[in-house]
C-alpha cells in the first residue's frame, strides 16, 4: 500500500469550496476504480507553536501498490492535473510514501 500526499503551499488563494466539491469527488471518480483506496482533504491550522501553517491544504491518496498509482495517473492524471487552476496557481508539493504500519 502507498499513501501519496499532495501538499499545498501558504501563499497562493486557493478555492476550499471548488477543491472540496468538485476536485476531490473528481479525483475518487476518476482513480477509484483504478485503485484508490481513499481519499482525505486536510487543511492547514497551524504549527505546534502556533505559528502559520506551511501548507493549506492538502490531499491523502491511498492506493492499493504503486502499480495502481502509476496506472491511475497514465488514464486520467492529465485530466486531474488540468483542474488545478479551478482552484489554486500554488506549485502542490507531492510525495509517495510507503504504509508501513
Amino acid at each position: 500500500m502507498i499513501l501519496v500526499t499532495v501538499m499545498y503551499p501558504v501563499g497562493e488563494a486557493f478555492d476550499t469550496d471548488y477543491y472540496l466539491k468538485t476536485h476531490m469527488p473528481l479525483v475518487k471518480d476518476r482513480w477509484g476504480p483504478l485503485g484508490l483506496k481513499n481519499a482525505q482533504a486536510i487543511k492547514g491550522v497551524a504549527k505546534p507553536d502556533g505559528s502559520a501553517p506551511d501548507y493549506q491544504m492538502s490531499a491523502l491518496l491511498t492506493f492499493g501498490s504503486m502499480d495502481d498509482f502509476k496506472a491511475a495517473g497514465k488514464a486520467h492524471g492529465k485530466e486531474i492535473f488540468a483542474d488545478i487552476p479551478n482552484f489554486t496557481k500554488a506549485q502542490a508539493v507531492v510525495q509517495i510514501n510507503d504504509v508501513v504500519f
